[in-house]
């Protein structure tokens, strides 16, 4: 009799789970597919393309054999005076090493890039000095992120999950566009040159 008990027990729970497990896929199908699947088979950053701030198309083919640290930025966030000053010495100390940051520009953290593309260009490369490539303003999170945002969040997902938590989240890639490393917003610049330097050492 208690046999029996168990039995109906564990198959109640495993009933339980695939039902919970079906609702998932059913609510979420993109789930079924593997990331490169998910994202247009894409293999590393160098397959896409995307807007510069003036609105002219780059191919980030352009920074293949380059290391890469690639920034969501905005223009008044709390965080924003120390990482852009933090980023302005990582580019100069690193540039010619084959070192490149780009920023893209967004407005999904409680509206702290509002401004156009002269705007956002206006606040990076004169009030903060900025020397790096500043992209088009996109969207990091939801339906409508940037193809190149579901790229890096489906390599290195993060803490509680892959969104993208605040301004200024980080991602570290390797010369041949793969994501190594995924940064908080907290993180400052400055704590990831070791990574950045191993990385320019490796062939």
């Amino acid at each position: 009799m208690q046999l029996l008990k168990f039995t109906n027990f564990v198959s109640f729970i495993f009933l339980l789970i695939s039902f919970f497990f079906g609702l998932y896929l059913y609510t979420n199908p993109s789930s079924l597919l593997s990331p490169s699947m998910a994202e247009n088979t894409s293999k590393s950053i160098y397959d896409f393309t995307v807007k510069d701030i003036r609105g002219n198309d780059v191919s980030l083919s352009e920074y293949n054999g380059k290391v890469l640290l690639i920034v969501n930025v905005a223009s008044k966030c709390g965080l924003t005076q120390t990482n852009y000053k933090e980023l302005n010495v990582l580019y100069e100390k690193y540039k010619n090493q084959g070192f490149e940051i780009l920023a893209f520009p967004c407005n999904q953290f409680l509206g702290q890039e509002p401004g156009n593309n002269e705007a956002i260009q206006e606040v990076a490369c004169t009030m903060f000095k900025a020397e790096f490539p500043i992209f088009d303003k996109v969207e990091v999170n939801g339906k409508n992120a940037a193809p190149i945002y579901k790229f890096l969040k489906s390599q290195k997902g993060g803490i509680f999950g892959d969104a993208i938590k605040w301004n200024f989240t980080k991602f570290l890639l390797n010369k041949e566009g793969k994501v190594v490393e995924r940064y908080a917003p907290t993180t400052s610049p400055l704590k990831v040159e070791k990574d950045i330097q191993k990385l320019l050492e490796s062939s």
